[in-house]
């Protein structure tokens, strides 16, 4: 189990005669983003192979970092923490790159947890960060004011214990598999705006093999092998003497507790020989640390608001209608700091639920449950504390009448939502999709809108059509048609609702807040949606995904990164943290 710096101060390729085996990359391609990563994606991932070139063959290259930065097509960054007064003034940019080699089998936990690392990663470099501060007698020093950087690159490559042997061998000498191995990329005679941080290569397979004798996750181990890397990266080097490795064997624990990641430090893992269970630290609050308050950081030590409505459908969830685990993730860290997140949707609560249950985030320890406050329908169905019914808005009989004659004439596919349950007139494959790709309950064929309306109170209607149908025929039609009676929304290009008058996840949120005795100003508000529209002035910051609409982006106070780009994460841990 040797970890060790490799090449801390030098480039990786001049730690490598031509006369060796230099590592380079075939057929480079970032890892997907989140919610995309599955099998088809794995296939096309980072491939890296260790290559016998001759002398003047391939070009030299700054080790994983700079080769992944030749061939880049996109990147993924994230504000940075405090070094010193100039960090304070300005940004830090964290550009962080989780890679999977082509070896490592195709394992739908590996690809989750590889995810999860794109934002774990920029965590821990902010809490490490804020360790250059203080004084230790054996760190070196060569990585000091990052005040100085415009900009700090690291990279991750989950590898199989073949890989990491190879390279062992190749830059140790040491013909064994190991868990992690931190190459510096760092030079610091050249002034650059750039700080190279390096590369962290970590098998996956020694991880998975220790998180069985030490009683925790493979995640768990990840994370951990992740923070001793990026010690490693800082200049702390625990095999140069007993003071230096007591030096680094403390900030492991302190960085793991700050993070409320569970597990002790490798250090000191390795050296008790841990066999027992790891209890999960609750919260992170009473272990922050000073350095961490300050501005920009990611755990201040209270969450700026105490409650988050966010929207569903083109927010919180994907384009594949999914919840990427870096958002689930995001959630169950701003719920165990005690902040309450509120569903506000055009969804029915159970399609809600079905959701949130695929991700363990439905039932008592999660966010929504039938116990739970919520704004559903767009704000038509408002369940208050202890999931109670609080308000209720029903469609005008004649609305929802000539709407099923229209759909009967011109066979568009329409469906009626009563609560808890959906009917439509007629069977059709665009109906199916509102279940099988968006979760809600499956639509029942009622033929007859009379017998409809004596057996259920109908809350809105659904067209779907194309994009052009909607804006083009629909829209007009029913704009005017319903006018005074009813109005129209849309929550996605393709669907058009029709809902009671004066209908607003607004108003519903105004009305939940009332109910339960919060001031606005304690709220932050997450959509996309011209149907978010209300909610976003309502509350007292707002967040609009890159994927909204005009009308939701132009109220919002910023504009997130897309529901494909973990924006409901990246808005929490930037704004609420």
């Amino acid at each position: 189990m040797a970890r060790v710096v490799v090449a801390r101060t030098v480039t990786l390729v001049s730690r490598s005669p031509w006369g060796r085996r230099p590592l380079v990359m075939a057929s480079p391609v970032l890892l997907s983003p989140p919610g995309f990563v599955d099998r088809e994606f794995h296939a096309a991932a980072l491939r890296w192979r260790l290559n016998g070139a001759a002398p003047g063959s391939i070009s030299p290259v700054r080790g994983f970092v700079a080769s992944l930065r030749q061939s880049r097509k996109s990147r993924r960054s994230r504000p940075g923490g405090r070094k010193q007064a100039a960090l304070r003034e300005k940004e830090l940019e964290l550009v962080v790159n989780v890679c999977i080699e082509e070896e490592l089998p195709d394992d739908p936990e590996v690809l989750s947890i590889a995810e999860m690392l794109r934002l774990n990663v920029a965590m821990a470099m902010k809490v490490a960060f804020g360790l250059l501060d203080s004084d230790y007698k054996t760190r070196d020093t060569s990585i000091d004011d990052l005040g100085r950087f415009e900009k700090i690159e690291a990279s991750v490559l989950l590898c199989n214990d073949d890989f990491i042997q190879k390279l062992n061998k190749e830059w140790r000498d040491e013909d064994k598999a190991t868990d992690v191995l931190s190459m510096s990329q760092h030079i610091p005679e050249l002034d650059l705006p750039i700080l190279m941080l390096g590369d962290l290569v970590i098998s996956v397979e020694t991880a998975a093999r220790q998180a069985e004798e030490r009683g925790h996750t493979l995640l768990d181990e990840i994370r951990i092998l992740v923070v001793h890397g990026l010690l490693h990266l800082l200049g702390f080097d625990h095999e140069i003497s007993d003071e230096a490795e007591k030096e680094m064997e403390k900030e492991e624990e302190l960085i793991l507790k700050n993070l409320g990641w569970r597990g002790k430090g490798l250090i000191k893992s390795a050296s008790d020989g841990l066999t027992d269970e790891f209890p999960k630290v609750e919260s992170p609050n009473d272990v922050l640390v000073e350095n961490m308050k300050k501005n920009g950081s990611l755990r201040p030590s209270k969450p700026k608001f105490r409650y988050i409505f966010c929207d569903m459908d083109g927010t919180l969830l994907n384009s594949k209608s999914q919840i990427s685990s870096s958002n689930v993730e995001a959630l169950k860290e701003a719920s165990s700091r005690g902040v309450n997140i509120i569903i506000a949707t055009g969804k029915t609560r159970p399609a809600v639920i079905n959701v949130l249950k695929k991700v363990n985030l439905a039932g008592n320890n999660g966010i929504s449950s039938e116990s739970t406050p919520g704004i559903f329908l767009q704000g038509l169905l408002i369940y208050g504390r202890q999931g109670r019914e609080i308000s209720r808005r029903n469609l005008d009989d004649n609305v929802c009448r000539e709407a099923f004659l229209y759909s009967l004439e011109r066979k568009i596919p329409l469906v009626a939502f009563s609560q808890d349950r959906c009917f439509t007139p007629f069977n059709d494959p665009l109906v199916d999709s509102l279940h099988s790709v968006y979760h809600e309950p499956r639509a029942e064929v009622v033929t007859s809108i009379d017998h409809l309306l004596s057996i259920a109170e109908i809350q809105k209607l659904l067209f779907f059509d194309t994009p052009e149908g909607i804006s083009n025929i629909l829209r007009p039609h029913w704009s005017e048609a319903t006018r005074g009676r009813a109005g129209v929304v849309q929550a996605q290009e393709d669907m058009l609702e029709i809902v009671p008058p004066q209908t607003s996840k607004g108003t519903g949120v105004k009305m939940l807040l009332d109910h339960l005795n919060i001031n606005a100003e304690e709220i932050m508000a997450i959509g996309d949606g011209e149907n978010d529209v209300e909610m976003l002035q309502l509350a007292s910051f707002s967040v609009a995904l890159e994927n909204g609409s005009e009308k939701a982006k132009s109220v919002a106070n910023v504009i997130g990164s897309s529901n494909d780009k973990d924006g409901v994460a990246q808005a929490i841990y930037k704004y609420v943290f």
